[in-house]
């Protein structure tokens, strides 16, 4: 695979030093066809029991959605993101999917696996199409003794087995961006550094006695490798968002693994401004693994107008990155960035082809 990557990344560079902007395109979908081709955004955090105005954006856009419940402090309770998503599921078949999560709390208890794999069977049951395992373990849950608990941890194995055997997806989100562990002035996108600057307590850069970005993904890939039968999505581009080379490299070691590129486009794109054969390449040679999210979420703040414009902001501008190859600019980073101009078969892979495959059974007809 690797070597494949290499023969066709230096053929494509040769051609595309020799084509001006819209060579590459002639394959390509344009702007003129974002509200006629169907979509999925693989990533969405949906809170609302009504969604009126998100429906009826998605059905203007031509986008279904798949909502997935996570164990995060700031959101709704796991029970009430349960509710709203089996609710929106069972009215919207056709449009809405979701993925259920489960609680941290007491993990290490003898009760908590039984308990925890019998609420996880009664949301599958309810058309939940996997389960989500959130950052928290591997970040902030704890054992008695005060050490973190890492997700490759023996005491929770049991889960993942059963999980395995099950054959239940398993959707991960380990650890955080790459420039969580690198000082401000070397971080690659300007939303990161603004975010870490003003939450210091979760820049990992200055927590040295917090587990490295390299712990955090080796007790990942060590839980993969324990669990060769496991069906996995890494989301964030399973936290490898800073090098494609690096992604390569995992989704090689790990066949039925994939990964959706949910809020790391703009490092995406940072590499892209240096190198954009190389990751336009990427896409194509692993375009049966990535698929398209946006993980955008209604905070309780926000009107549904505001969330609604926000989202039909970011699909737009996405869509325009990988479809076509206009220069545009992006809140991210500075200076502009060439889209990627992807072929359409590659951009309907990206966009709905994979998450219907993966998330087989997420939407109903």
């Amino acid at each position: 695979m690797r070597i494949r990557l290499l023969s066709t990344f230096l053929l494509s560079t040769l051609a595309a030093l020799a084509s001006p902007p819209g060579a590459l395109a002639a394959d390509s979908y344009t702007m003129r066809d974002y509200e006629s081709v169907p979509k999925i955004d693989a990533h969405l955090h949906l809170h609302g029991l009504e969604q009126g105005p998100f429906l009826a954006l998605a059905r203007k856009a031509n986008f279904r959605a798949l909502t997935i419940n996570v164990d995060y402090p700031v959101f709704p309770a796991l029970e009430q993101q349960q509710r709203v998503a089996s609710k929106l599921h069972h009215e919207h078949p056709a449009t809405v999917g979701w993925i259920a999560s489960f609680s941290a709390d007491n993990l290490l208890q003898p009760a908590w696996i039984p308990a925890t794999l019998h609420r996880l069977d009664a949301a599958l049951q309810d058309g939940a199409v996997g389960v989500k395992v959130w950052k928290n373990i591997g970040m902030s849950v704890r054992d008695a003794q005060g050490r973190l608990v890492m997700v490759d941890d023996a005491r929770i194995a049991p889960l993942f087995d059963a999980f395995e055997q099950r054959d239940v997806l398993l959707v991960g989100h380990q650890g955080e961006p790459h420039n969580c562990w690198l000082p401000l002035e070397k971080m690659t996108t300007k939303n990161d550094r603004e975010y870490f600057r003003n939450h210091p307590q979760y820049h990992m850069y200055k927590q040295p006695k917090m587990p490295s970005y390299e712990d955090q993904m080796g007790a990942r890939d060590r839980l993969l490798a324990s669990h060769p039968r496991l069906r996995f999505v890494g989301v964030h581009m399973a936290s490898l968002e800073w090098n494609v080379d690096e992604l390569a490299r995992f989704l090689d070691r790990n066949p039925t693994a994939s990964v959706d590129i949910a809020a790391r486009i703009g490092q995406i794109q940072y590499q892209s401004q240096r190198d954009r054969e190389r990751v336009r390449q990427f896409f194509i040679t692993y375009q049966d693994r990535l698929m398209y999210g946006s993980d955008l979420a209604q905070s309780a703040q926000q009107t549904q107008a505001d969330f609604v414009s926000d989202l039909d902001g970011v699909w737009r501008r996405d869509w325009r990155y990988f479809n076509t190859d206009d220069e545009l600019t992006t809140p991210d980073l500075d200076g502009v960035v060439r889209g990627l101009a992807l072929p359409k078969a590659v951009a309907d892979k990206l966009f709905r082809l994979n998450a219907e495959r993966v998330f087989a059974g997420a939407w109903k007809a």
